[in-house]
């Protein structure tokens, strides 16, 4: 009888809409999708009992570490629900011969949507003038005059996929100029992109609006604050929906208070789930979200579908796209373990 190809699933919304997403594994008898035991208890990080019996896992809600791999592990793969592997230390995958799979790509159009729909919100009070509507306080409105995109300089920390395809959608609405700061990309990529690229300190310093898009990782954490923030204009507005721990959060509800920055639209935090007695849920300069910002069902669709190839790959005994650790391709032991499936 052929061997099952077991997934685990450490999923940060419910299983079964996780599962709906992964229809191509569901409707596939080599597969079996369940639910990783112990994800209520308050234990941050997997066991490595809780991976034992796993070919792969899907979803980070819980950490993965060193100490949530183990010798003698059938793992091949961890595979995240999307773009950010922040929960999941790559250097120990690899030296676990456990492949970190991504769905790069497959996030870009709704995260980028999601942002210019923020900044579209800030510039345009929209939720103070909901509220001026529904609390009966019509003649304050002309106490809220907006402000276009047009003519504005947009700065993109992180010109990654998100960031790139952010400057297309931002085109139309006609912005004087679109500046980023990313070392990781090239003038020409930047070019063809209509993007120039600049120091980080004079893209905060010159732009109206500043949009988060960079990955978490050790040289990004902290990256914005109080002495970055301070470069920003009084007008100008942040917009993050990259990471939380990107941004110092005291200093930016330091900034919103005193009006050295106009406002802020804010998806992701320092510590998730966010508390509701967050600082910065007492602001009314503020637009926040739990981090699903950029949820859209076409979201979840390409992503499933993505990670779902992913898998069917590893049951063929192929590496897959979206490897973050490249070279765990190359281990003796990886290669072992995914061998043992194109037999």
């Amino acid at each position: 009888m052929a061997k099952t190809f077991e997934i685990g699933l450490n999923p940060s919304f419910p299983a079964d809409e996780m599962l709906s997403y992964l229809g191509p594994l569901q409707n596939d008898a080599r597969f079996r999708c369940q639910l990783l035991e112990g994800l209520d208890r308050n234990d941050a990080v997997l066991s490595a009992q809780q991976l034992q019996g796993f070919d792969a896992v899907i979803g980070t809600l819980k950490k993965t570490n060193a100490g949530s791999l183990s010798d003698g592990q059938r793992l091949l793969g961890v595979a995240c629900f999307g773009v950010g592997y922040d929960n999941v230390d790559v250097g120990a995958c690899t030296k676990a011969d456990v492949a970190l799979l991504h769905t790069a790509g497959a996030v870009n159009h709704s995260v980028a949507e999601a942002a210019l729909g923020w900044m579209i919100a800030l510039g345009h009070h929209t939720f103070r003038k909901d509220r001026l509507q529904r609390e009966g306080r019509w003649d304050e409105r002309s106490g809220w005059m907006g402000s276009e995109i047009r003519r504005k300089t947009i700065g993109i920390i992180g010109l990654g996929g998100i960031g790139s395809y952010l400057s297309g959608l931002l085109r139309p609405f006609l912005p004087s100029e679109v500046i980023a700061s990313d070392p990781f990309v090239s003038p020409e990529r930047a070019a063809a992109l209509q993007v120039r690229l600049v120091a980080l300190n004079e893209l905060l310093a010159s732009s109206d609006y500043v949009v988060i898009s960079c990955p978490l990782a050790k040289e990004t954490r902290g990256l914005l604050g109080a002495a970055e923030l301070a470069l920003m204009k009084r007008t100008a507005y942040l917009v993050n929906v990259a990471r939380g721990g990107i941004v110092d959060e005291e200093a930016l509800c330091q900034a919103l208070q005193s009006g050295a920055i106009a406002g802020a639209a804010i998806d992701v935090f320092a510590v998730e789930p966010a508390p509701a007695d967050n600082p910065l849920c007492k602001l009314d300069n503020v637009i926040l979200a739990p981090h699903s910002i950029a949820w859209t069902y076409e979201l979840f669709q390409e992503v499933g579908g993505m990670i779902s190839q992913q898998m069917l790959s590893l049951l063929a005994g192929e590496i897959p796209k979206g490897v973050v650790n490249r070279e765990v391709c190359g281990r003796p032991g990886f290669l072992r373990k995914l061998e043992q499936w194109s037999r």
